[in-house]
């Protein structure tokens, strides 16, 4: 079973400067961050467009951070090998852009990388129920997807709640992350429902120095008592396993 207490974050480069994505990319270590977030978008999926293999791959050989790829783009069961070479530590896929669901997250795990699947705001969360046993990790969106700054769609913590009584039902170890409107003033709550892991973009990059910025989204992240997901008897802080 997981670390009930599990509090990642994981901040989205798509609020950073691209222009130095490899200087961003230190900053996060110097400031005591562990994984970051790829928001891969293909144009088509989500109407924005970012970053792909290519310039993941040079910014593997500048970071030893988790990189948590999440592939906002159509059939991405056609790229992962492609995901895999350039260095990623996690990849996960979009339930709505794959048909074969399930026989793309083995070929994530059968190349010894961490398999999660996203599901957008509308989702039902029946669409991962039998794939809990092979998921490191299932993303709830909380924003529809394609662009940073939008504001956090309330109903997710419901969401987030359902789906952490059926991780426990399952018995499975599967971390739930969230990625949308995620600030320090609501992820307290977030954690007390059940999530594990937490994407932040410009509520993170926008509010230097990230070092004092990821203290505070630590602090307030342990600053209530459990919910239904975690219990507050363990030690609040970093407890997956990243590699």
């Amino acid at each position: 079973m997981k670390n009930p207490n599990t509090v990642i974050l994981s901040p989205s480069l798509l609020s950073s400067d691209f222009s130095r994505l490899a200087d961003e990319l230190t900053r996060l270590e110097e400031a005591g961050v562990e994984w970051v977030h790829w928001d891969v978008m293909d144009g088509q999926f989500v109407p924005n467009i970012t970053f792909g293999p290519p310039i993941i791959k040079r910014c593997r050989k500048e970071s030893g951070l988790f990189f948590d790829v999440h592939l906002m783009i159509d059939n991405p069961g056609r790229y992962i090998e492609e995901f895999v070479d350039a260095g990623a530590d996690l990849i996960c896929v979009h339930a709505e852009s794959e048909i074969h669901l399930e026989r793309t997250v083995a070929e994530i795990a059968r190349h010894g990388v961490h398999p999660a699947v996203a599901l957008n705001p509308h989702t039902p969360l029946s669409t991962v129920k039998y794939l809990l046993p092979q998921l490191y990790m299932v993303l709830l969106m909380s924003v529809n997807p394609g662009f940073g700054g939008q504001s956090f769609i309330p109903f997710t913590i419901d969401k987030i709640k359902t789906l952490s009584q059926m991780i426990n039902t399952a018995g499975t170890d599967t971390l739930i992350q969230v990625d949308g409107g995620v600030t320090p003033d609501n992820i307290a709550e977030l954690h007390q429902a059940g999530a594990d892991v937490f994407v932040s973009g410009s509520s993170f990059f926008g509010h230097p120095p990230l070092n004092e910025r990821y203290q505070t989204f630590m602090s307030a992240a342990c600053s209530a008592p459990s919910g239904i997901g975690n219990d507050e008897s363990a030690a609040c802080g970093w407890g997956a396993i990243t590699k």
